[in-house]
């Protein structure tokens, strides 16, 4: 691993972007138990380090993260960059009052918003789609991970399987 090929904007945009989204978590009121933070954060962590491993620059190599193909230590904090959306999804998912007729659209606003920073994040040179992956194609991962979110959060939340009290 390298520290960086070159410190410019994507670099730039990843440390905003850590502080903006960390700083939300700490200024939010805290309406939601701190097993929900953590596993929240887990979540965010896990899904984009599991498609940053097998489609990005793993096993399909579609897209580059940062300058080079080459493991840098900002690649490592776009995981943690990306982990707050996990939680802020069960956060505005309580905050909201999402239900069963209601998780549909909050879903696909989800994926729009992913989109948009996904977007964001190309523009900023943090993201270089290649081998004809295209930014569109997104799409896909973020309804496939926000669903299994929200049915896991609505599941264990039936069930008590978190730490409400």
């Amino acid at each position: 691993m390298i520290l960086w090929e070159h410190f410019d904007k994507n670099e730039w945009y990843i440390l905003s972007m850590l502080v903006i989204a960390y700083g939300a978590i700490w200024l939010l009121p805290k309406r939601l138990p701190r097993s929900l933070l953590i596993a929240g954060l887990v979540w965010g962590f896990a899904s984009s380090t599991l498609f940053d491993f097998t489609i990005g620059g793993g096993l399909m190599d579609f897209y580059r993260v940062n300058d080079t193909n080459r493991y840098e230590l900002t690649d490592l904090l776009v995981y943690f960059m990306f982990a707050p959306f996990g939680y802020f999804f069960v956060y505005f998912f309580e905050v909201m009052k999402i239900t069963r007729k209601t998780v549909i659209p909050y879903i696909l606003g989800w994926t729009v918003l992913g989109v948009a920073v996904e977007w964001v994040s190309e523009q900023m040179g943090m993201t270089t789609y290649q081998h004809g992956y295209r930014l569109e194609y997104n799409v896909a991962v973020f309804l496939a991970v926000q669903t299994v979110m929200a049915v896991s959060y609505m599941y264990m939340k039936k069930h008590r399987l978190i730490g409400w009290q």
